[in-house]
């Protein structure tokens, strides 16, 4: 089979996925070159694979996703003498762990996407290997029938012309041969068909064709022998299994002619059988272990996956799913070694089985230590409950392993419902994001799925994986809100609130994202481009309105960026680039941020403070912290949790709340902390909280949060 070096439109590789890829079909040549019938060398073997390496690394990323390259390299492989079984199971261990490591280069496909791709691709590779192997077998079995026709041709000259030369043919064939009359009575059989039979020739005389019956034999079989006998074809060919005398399975391709006399007249059968028994098996042997779990023996995803859609499939029947992953495992991976890890998985999927024995239940391993359950039939809003009870309880008693007690727990998400409403990737998305509400809930529990938590999960999802992209494509923008001065009403700043305007779900708050982003790591760079732009926007109100214009810029940062080795010298860079003064900016840092902070996390924060940056405790009174802390804090900023001055915006206000309001304020006053306040709504709270002696605040009494320009039009209103 001649194979492109490169597939059709590709160009050059860059260095680095060339390298990936050439280590792969190394590992892959290293497995099957030495159970490969070649005269290739080891090099020219390799050079071979590669482009087959890299139509695998084509199919795994293309979209739309197409097994067809993975079926076409099967194919190939038998193309060049990779023929024994070894080869194909070696090709698919290395495909099922190497593939995704070496060519899964980040596109937009997630993990759990490309190894469920790479398991499909294994079983098309498998599927065109089997297909590849049994055309050469035809062909040659081809050969061999069209030599047992002019055999049989000869037949019929020698029965009427020498008997020796039909017997020369007859006995010499190297498929077995049988000869009957019309009635189906054997009459004569070669040695080749004796042995196929188990070696006792009275076994096959002594029997009658129809009753050599099989309970697999398909109707059109008997059809067509019925329509042979009574002259009404000339033959027939079909796949047919046979019993021997020992109860074993004889499967054959047969081939059964019509012999006619020197007049015409129908006289005898002539039977071709080639033994397929052996194929069939390695057909059987390459559909098992393309459908099954190397490590558990338990179907794997492929087969799972075909087992629920045919579950899915009829509109009448109900269908329950349990979603399994186990609690800790990496730990006992990581603390015990992979071989434990590895065991204690084979326990896992025993006491699974154990548990899914009824009709319709399947256990499956879709791969690490995720595991599914489905159960099928007309209750199984009650049957599905029951079996996630059972995998509970069978993994509640400790395993053994290396003399340890090892207790395993797990986290189950429960989908049940009518099928033929949902495809089994939404079935099995819909129970992995139930199974982390389990495992959030506290784990070893199951939960059955929710419609409105899914719909949330799977915006919080295409929301994390967007996040990137709306940075680099100008999707965040900044509204900032006024910070009033008590005392005079004057605008004494600004604080910055960056927004996301998403191109679906429109403007999203930072409550949405922000936690999103801290997930990821993006917290980081995004916080980075608010300091730049807030810093950027402040000393343009500088210089743009010299009558005045807010005298501080208030950026929020996150605890991730509190930890970020470069916060201190990005700042220093963002304020010396725009000429602002470092007295200008104020970097508002949450309580709970700073709860039992060590001297290493405050040293950037002292540093910061140090060169005249204001720091300001946001959120102060909800992070139960020591008021004894605030002297070792660099902060020279409170503001006061909106949860304390709520109370205020009824008359009369809330005693309980003035005197808190009023110590706290004595507290910061004290330590030379100025106080502000958030959340302010009305007249009469701004008032008592001048009362107070609050010196700051903001809320929707002065101004909502909006554009840049909108600040200095306030500023202006509050000068006249």
């Amino acid at each position: 089979m001649n194979v492109p070096s490169q597939p059709s439109g590709s160009g050059a590789e860059p260095d680095g996925l060339e390298d990936r890829l050439r280590r792969f079909v190394t590992i892959w040549s290293r497995a099957i070159f030495p159970v490969t019938a070649t005269s290739l060398t080891r090099a020219e073997f390799e050079q071979h694979l590669l482009p087959l390496a890299r139509e695998l690394r084509t199919a795994l990323h293309d979209r739309p996703f197409d097994t067809a390259p993975a079926f076409r390299t099967g194919v190939a492989l038998v193309g060049v003498h990779c023929t024994d079984p070894d080869a194909l199971s070696r090709t698919l261990g290395v495909i099922d762990s190497y593939l995704v490591l070496y060519c899964g280069e980040e596109d937009g496909n997630s993990t759990e996407e490309l190894r469920a791709r790479c398991a499909r691709l294994q079983h098309a590779m498998a599927a065109g290997f089997a297909q590849a192997l049994r055309e050469r077998t035809l062909a040659e079995q081809e050969a061999i029938a069209r030599s047992a026709l002019s055999a049989r041709s000869a037949a019929e000259v020698a029965l009427h012309a020498t008997e020796s030369r039909f017997r020369a043919v007859f006995d010499g064939a190297a498929i077995g041969i049988g000869i009957a009359d019309l009635e189906g009575n054997v009459l004569e059989v070669n040695e080749t068909l004796t042995r196929m039979f188990g070696g006792l020739e009275h076994q096959v005389l002594s029997r009658n064709v129809s009753e050599w019956a099989h309970p697999e034999d398909g109707p059109h079989v008997w059809k067509l022998y019925e329509e042979l006998v009574r002259g009404e074809r000339e033959h027939y060919r079909v796949e047919k299994p046979y019993f021997r005398g020992d109860g074993t399975v004889l499967w054959t391709n047969l081939t059964v002619s019509l012999l006619r006399d020197a007049e015409g007249f129908p006289q005898y059968q002539l039977a071709l059988m080639e033994d397929t028994t052996e194929r069939r098996l390695l057909n059987l042997r390459l559909r098992y272990e393309a459908t099954h779990d190397a490590l558990t023996g338990l179907p794997n995803r492929t087969l799972f996956f075909e087992r629920l859609e045919k579950a899915l499939a009829p509109a009448d029947s109900r269908f329950g799913l349990c979603y399994l992953d186990l609690d800790g495992f990496k730990a006992i991976n990581d603390s015990l070694g992979h071989s434990a890890g590895d065991r204690l998985l084979v326990e896992v999927a025993d006491r699974l089985q154990s548990c899914a024995t009824a009709p319709g239940e399947m256990v499956a391993r879709l791969g690490g230590d995720e595991f599914v359950a489905l159960t099928t039939g007309p209750h199984t809003e009650r049957d599905v409950a029951e079996l996630a009870n059972r995998i509970l309880a069978a993994l509640a008693a400790p395993i053994r392993l290396d003399g340890r007690e090892l207790t395993v727990r797990g986290s189950v998400g429960v989908v049940e419902g009518p099928a033929g409403e949902r495809t089994p990737a939404e079935v099995l998305r819909s129970a992995d994001i139930t199974m982390y509400r389990a495992k959030a809930a506290g784990g070893n529990r199951f939960e059955f799925a929710d419609a409105e938590a899914d719909a949330r999960a799977i915006t919080r999802h295409g929301l994390t994986t967007a996040l990137p992209a709306a940075l680099e494509r100008g999707e965040f923008f900044i509204e900032y809100q006024p910070l009033v001065h008590l005392g005079d009403g004057s605008v004494h700043g600004a604080e910055a609130l960056v927004r996301w305007c998403h191109p679906q779900h429109g403007v999203l708050g930072p409550d949405r994202f922000i936690p999103l982003a801290e997930n990821t790591g993006l917290i980081v760079p995004l916080g980075r481009w608010v300091l730049q732009e807030a810093v950027r926007q402040a000393r343009f109100w500088q210089t743009r309105h010299s009558d005045g214009g807010p005298l501080r810029i208030n950026v929020n940062l996150s605890p991730t960026q509190l930890h970020h080795p470069r916060l201190v010298a990005d700042t220093v860079d963002v304020l010396e680039r725009s000429g602002l003064e470092p007295g200008a900016l104020c970097l508002e840092v949450t309580e709970s941020a700073l709860i039992g902070a060590d001297d290493d996390l405050l040293k950037p924060l002292r540093q910061l403070a140090e060169m005249g940056v204001d720091i300001a405790l946001d959120d102060f009174g909800t992070g139960y912290s020591n008021l004894a802390n605030l002297r070792r804090l660099p902060v020279s900023v409170l503001k006061l949790d909106r949860s304390f001055t709520q109370g205020m915006q009824q008359h009369p206000a809330d005693p309980v709340d003035l005197k808190i309001v009023e110590g706290i304020v004595s507290l910061a006053h004290s330590l030379s902390l100025a106080v502000t306040v958030e959340g302010v709504e009305t007249g009469a709270q701004a008032q008592q909280l001048r009362d107070l002696g609050c010196d700051t605040a903001q809320g929707w009494y002065y101004a909502r949060p909006g554009a840049p320009d909108r600040i200095h039009s306030l500023l202006l209103a509050d000068a006249v």
